[in-house]
């Protein structure tokens, strides 16, 4: 695996954004990291603002193409919705499936995204 196929191409401006906003997480997107972090979770690398293309996936799974988007308020005005679903498809486009919770989820029910989560993975091994 080389590295221009775990970014798609994305240009070099996307890396130092993405370095950025790992200093600016939110309180939802640290908390999920504490799960996801150093291969712990059922043994698969997950990296955290990871660039793609000319977008910065939230947590991003290369060897099984898993994005996992956690979201604020702000996904739920009509613009942005409407971006997000443009950014996901276009992400399907290239074979990534893109999982989404919202904050409140990723802080009150941790349980369930961990399954969601898990079940996405599972779902992924299922096609080997």
């Amino acid at each position: 695996m080389n590295k221009e196929s775990m970014f798609y191409g994305a240009p070099p401006i996307l890396f130092e954004l993405a370095k950025e906003l790992r200093l600016q997480e939110t309180e939802a997107e640290k908390y999920l990291w504490q799960f996801l972090s150093g291969k712990q979770f059922h043994g698969y690398r997950f990296k955290r603002q990871h660039p793609i293309l000319y977008f910065i996936a939230d947590f991003y799974c290369h060897k099984i193409k898993l994005v996992i988007e956690v979201d604020g308020s702000y996904h739920r005005v009509p613009e942005q919705y409407e971006y997000d679903k443009n950014r996901e498809h276009e992400l399907e486009e290239l074979g990534i499936r893109v999982i989404r919770f919202t904050n409140e989820e990723v802080l009150f029910d941790i349980d369930s995204v961990l399954k969601k989560i898990a079940k996405a993975l599972s779902h992924e091994n299922d096609k080997d």
